[in-house]
């Protein structure tokens, strides 16, 4: 009886298992999901592999550009990077009736985003309407505050690092939120890219180990983007070869004047350039934080070459070889300069360049190394890229769907987002050559603009420049790529041979830290700008070098480097 009665009991148990299983939640979907970071299974879509019709393509029919555009298939495209770009298209076409406030900085190329064309074909791919807030240019930074102070914040933010204290400050105060529990299940692509590489993941974790937002991510290393450029009439009329030591640079820019350059080299802006490492560099005088022969943080401007550094660059001025408005020049006022029979050299990007000076005004130039103070030493830069390049993201807690805001900042890294943000629309902007890889053609709306717009504003009308998203700089920025244009050799050649050892990779601070860090670095900033500018000028005479640093020390230098340096020990544990 007892065996009897367990075998009835085993037997009914299995009934009761398989008939309610019919009822149970599986282990990807939830019986209640606002209560859950888990969300149901999403949506299976099936493409025909398209890529024999499509790659290599020059008159692609309107049914073709159609398939291309207008839905997710991704066939055609080929895998060009060391890691796979992902595809995860489950979550779209979003439910209907979504829209999306993001608050962006203004782009001056861009006169309305909510018309971007870009962003139309989002839209129509995810389903998710946003519509874009942004402020007037060059109001942002008090449009920002205004909009935090005011507590009224829209769904996205763009730029987030803007916070007082920075990003995670801002995830610390609740104006942020903290997606790490959410961003597997609603960001997968985001996911896969950003744990696909050690640095992408390592550069994209606080030091806590928490997730605050979506970060732009390129499938490389970038190349560095700035440096010295030299007019190669310049050269020819002086009969110089390109300068590589600060001597060298002297008697080249002194040849230079002789031969009718009134203001040489076109030396630096109000923008952020009239300390550069371009040249001070020279004397491992850095711009501002810098990694030391022991790997420790130390500051430029406190270094021991700084007085020959300053009484160097004082006496070019004296001699008239350094534009006589740079410390006042704004970016209009150095490009006037820099296409005028003034310039010889300039300290800029050779992208700009190739379109101020080549593209629009058929002058050549070529590339220079950071000076060396003597033959033979290696040059050096103290600018890495560390794979997060572009822009962020982060979501507000006033944001009414999380779900749908995380699934439309994760199209951006998919295969299909890295396609329409970085080339823009298929057939008018960009093809697909034989190997799957999106290219401009020359008689692309990027080169031949309807409305004659120059690439250097094309590049943002017709495609996404600086975004959350696979930045592919390389491939798709149409300053590099052009034919004829070689300022993606300059980048490269600048690159490969400069030492990167002093650069110090994307370190985070604690809110308090943050907040100690920005008051002291924006007194030690203005104390710099305002003594190393007046010596350079002649106001004030080198030996006032030596007032500068004891303020410097007074105002908390070793404070500064403490908070610097214990945020790299942090970074370097993650």
């Amino acid at each position: 009886m007892l065996n009897l009665l367990l075998v009835l009991l085993l037997a009914a148990l299995m009934v009761t298992a398989c008939s309610g299983g019919a009822n149970q939640a599986s282990p990807n979907t939830t019986s209640n999901p606002e209560n859950s970071s888990e969300k149901p299974p999403g949506k299976v879509h099936t493409f025909t592999d398209i890529s024999q019709e499509i790659r290599g393509n020059t008159a692609p029919t309107q049914e073709q550009l159609d398939e291309v555009n207008l839905t997710l298939n991704d066939t055609y495209l080929g895998d060009i990077f060391d890691e796979q770009i992902p595809n995860d298209y489950s979550a779209y076409p979003f439910k209907e009736g979504v829209t999306l406030d993001v608050w962006m900085p203004a782009n001056t190329n861009i006169p309305d985003m909510n018309n971007h064309a870009v962003q139309k074909q989002v839209e129509k791919l995810t389903g998710i309407k946003v519509n874009f807030i942004t402020p007037p240019k060059g109001q942002e930074a008090d449009a920002f505050t205004l909009m935090i102070s005011s507590g009224e914040l829209p769904d996205i933010i763009i730029g987030p690092g803007r916070y007082p204290g920075g990003f995670e400050a801002g995830v610390n105060d609740g104006a942020y939120m903290d997606l790490t529990d959410l961003m597997e299940t609603n960001a997968p692509n985001y996911s896969a890219w950003r744990n696909s590489d050690e640095t992408r993941r390592k550069t994209t974790i606080t030091d806590s180990g928490r997730l605050l937002g979506f970060y732009g991510l390129a499938p490389y290393s970038e190349w560095m983007w700035f440096g010295m450029l030299v007019k190669q009439e310049a050269l020819d009329k002086t009969g110089m070869e390109v300068p590589k030591t600060m001597d060298e640079w002297h008697a080249f820019l002194t040849k230079a004047k002789e031969a009718g350059y009134s203001e040489p080299l076109n030396y630096g802006s109000n923008y952020g350039q009239i300390f550069t490492g371009a040249m001070n560099g020279a004397f491992g005088v850095w711009d501002w934080t810098f990694l030391d022969g022991n790997g420790k943080v130390a500051w430029g401007p406190a270094q021991p070459k700084a007085k020959e550094y300053l009484a160097t660059m004082q006496q070019w001025n004296k001699e008239g070889l350094l534009n006589r408005d740079w410390a006042t020049a704004d970016f209009n006022q150095r490009m006037a300069g820099a296409i005028s029979g003034k310039t010889a050299v300039i300290m800029d990007s050779p992208d700009t360049m190739w379109s101020y000076w080549k593209e629009q005004n058929g002058i050549d130039f070529v590339g220079a190394l950071n000076p060396v103070l003597n033959a033979g030493d290696k040059s050096a830069t103290t600018y890495k890229n560390f794979k997060r390049t572009g822009t962020e993201a982060a979501i507000t807690t006033q944001c009414d769907n999380v779900e749908a805001a995380m699934a439309w900042l994760d199209f951006a890294y998919t295969k299909k987002g890295w396609e329409i943000y970085n080339y823009g629309e298929y057939g008018t902007v960009h093809m697909i050559d034989e190997n799957g890889k999106p290219y401009y053609p020359e008689n692309s709306h990027m080169y031949n603009d309807p409305d004659g717009q120059p690439v250097a504003v094309a590049l943002d009308k017709y495609r996404r420049h600086s975004w959350p998203d696979i930045r592919d700089e390389h491939n798709s920025n149409p300053l590099i790529v052009a034919k004829g244009s070689y300022s993606g050799e300059i980048r490269k050649y600048w690159t490969e041979n400069m030492d990167t050892s002093a650069a110090i990779p994307p370190v985070s601070f604690t809110q308090e830290e943050a907040s100690r860090e920005a008051e002291l670095g924006n007194q030690l900033s203005t104390l710099r700008g305002e003594y190393f500018a007046k010596i350079i000028k002649g106001e004030l005479p080198v030996d006032a070098y030596d007032k500068f640093l004891e303020e410097a020390k007074k105002m908390g230098l070793d404070e500064f480097l403490s908070i610097h340096q214990t945020a790299l020990e942090r970074y370097n544990n993650r």
